[in-house]
């Protein structure tokens, strides 16, 4: 459903505000090995996240990445998705079509349609809060 650049920034998003609940920063290494996702690879999509404000990179001795606790709540899974998959998820077609419309629509449009409406549901409405508070607790998980 995600790109493999989407799954990765999802999961390093969730571990860094994870750990930003116990006032840890946590550095490039750590946040790869622990999303099981290649160190370069990583570092260019928390470029972008970021870039896009949805983390702090710190720079130095005692740096690292961290979300302020007070901004997680406000921060949406969409925001996430947005930032580094553009509109697709929430527009796109479910063949990957060009010109699929209402009126021009694709042999799935329309099944497609409510799938794509009900995945834009949950990410607007799910919050980094919520996601890393599952992980603090150990009722969810980022890595098998």
């Amino acid at each position: 459903m995600f790109s493999k650049t989407c799954e990765y920034g999802i999961r390093a998003t969730i571990f860094i505000a994870s750990e930003s609940y116990q006032n840890n920063r946590v550095g490039l290494k750590d946040i790869a090995k622990k999303i099981d996702s290649p160190e370069a690879f990583t570092a260019k999509i928390l470029q972008i996240l970021t870039k896009s404000n949805i983390i702090n990179s710190i720079k130095g001795v005692g740096g690292g990445f961290e979300i302020p606790k007070e901004k997680m709540s406000q921060i949406k899974l969409s925001q996430i998705v947005t930032a580094l998959e553009g509109d697709a998820v929430f527009t796109g077609c479910g063949l990957g079509l060009s010109h699929c419309s209402e009126t021009h629509p694709c042999p799935v449009h329309e099944k497609f349609k409510s799938i794509r409406n009900e995945l834009a549901f949950m990410l607007k409405n799910t919050n980094l809060e919520e996601l890393a508070m599952g992980i603090k607790s150990g009722d969810t998980f980022l890595r098998y």
